[in-house]
């Protein structure tokens, strides 16, 4: 993956004031814990989850720390919680694939509704960078979750294309990686949780693989990505994958022996994830060792004066999670002692 300097990453965000869309989820905490450790002078986390915003107020307890009550489908909110802002980290979003097939109005209102409020926002208050958080299920969707957040990269890549450069100097970005261990939602907490209590694992498929990387490997690809980017670009990181089966049984040597059963795969839900499929390719190019897609309307001789020693990629298939080479079950095993038991 890209790798900026320590010291580069400090210096971009001292006296620089970051709100946090989604702040008090997984990877809002996690992103707040890393800002903190910077000279920025304040965090803005915004969020509809009061009782977690007053734990994180009282266990983070920094007085560079705002918190703002908020739904990103208001717009008036957000012209004010927006003010003044230097980088917006847009991170919320309703993300359980299950619950959005069976609400997907409700999914439509958060992920791309809000996702355009928040570029509203940001161009009204002339914010200076703004990075989507996006997901390995935006890429050939195949249920409402991944369409919207496919939906959600697309308002961001095109969002400097219909700006008034001379006016806003707004620049957006997005982030595509995949499924980030230990983190709300993902698989990981819940194969634990199964094993301590003694209870089967449930494997939907044995034969499924899942792009993974690590919480501090996904603040280093998205603090190194807010940067870099000039605008309209789709960063992707070079990641390797994991087996279901593999987790598992890391999962089931670590905490208890346990057993599994096997379950039908959810609704909407794919046997392996893809990163970039075959016909994003064209518009793909390797810098730094990551991808990055850039807007076809974009040109050749632009890519290359921006980003020098940028080479353009040829996929012969898609960049998925069964084609990849795999994390080692030794690996995982040490991965989740080390960080998550």
């Amino acid at each position: 993956m890209i790798k900026i300097s320590k010291s580069k990453i400090d210096n971009q965000f001292t006296n620089k004031t970051v709100l946090i869309t989604g702040g008090t989820g997984s990877l809002g905490q996690a992103l707040t814990n890393r800002l903190l450790k910077t000279k920025v002078k304040a965090i803005r986390i915004l969020s509809r989850n009061e009782n977690k915003q007053v734990e994180m107020a009282s266990s983070l307890n920094d007085d560079r720390l705002r918190f703002f009550i908020g739904d990103i489908r208001d717009l008036s909110r957000l012209y004010r919680a927006f003010e003044n802002v230097d980088i917006v980290f847009h991170a919320a979003a309703l993300k359980h694939v299950p619950v959005i097939e069976y609400n997907p109005f409700e999914g439509i209102k958060t992920n791309i509704i809000g996702s355009q409020n928040v570029i509203d926002a940001c161009l009204h208050e002339h914010v200076k960078i703004v990075v989507g958080v996006g997901t390995d299920k935006a890429v050939s969707p195949l249920n409402t979750y991944g369409a919207t957040k496919l939906l959600m990269e697309k308002l961001f890549v095109s969002a400097n294309s219909f700006l008034d450069s001379q006016k806003h100097k707004t620049k957006f970005i997005a982030l595509r990686y995949g499924n980030v261990l230990g983190s709300s939602g993902s698989v990981l907490p819940k194969f634990i949780a199964l094993s301590k209590n003694k209870q089967k694992i449930t494997i939907t498929d044995t034969n499924m693989t899942r792009f993974s990387l690590t919480m501090d490997e996904a603040l280093d690809f998205i603090l190194d990505s807010t940067f870099l980017g000039n605008g309209s670009e789709v960063f992707v990181p070079k990641l390797r994958s994991y087996s279901i089966m593999d987790l598992k049984n890391s999962v089931s040597e670590l905490v208890n022996p346990t057993p599994h059963t096997i379950t039908s795969i959810r609704p909407g839900e794919k046997l392996h994830e893809t990163l970039i499929n075959y016909d994003e390719a064209r518009y793909t190019w390797d810098f730094n060792n990551t991808y990055i897609i850039f807007n076809p309307l974009k040109s050749e001789s632009e890519i290359k004066r921006q980003y020098t020693g940028i080479k353009k990629v040829k996929f012969s298939e898609s960049y998925s999670s069964n084609m990849v080479k795999k994390i080692s079950q030794n690996e995982l095993s040490e991965i989740i002692k080390t960080k998550y038991l």
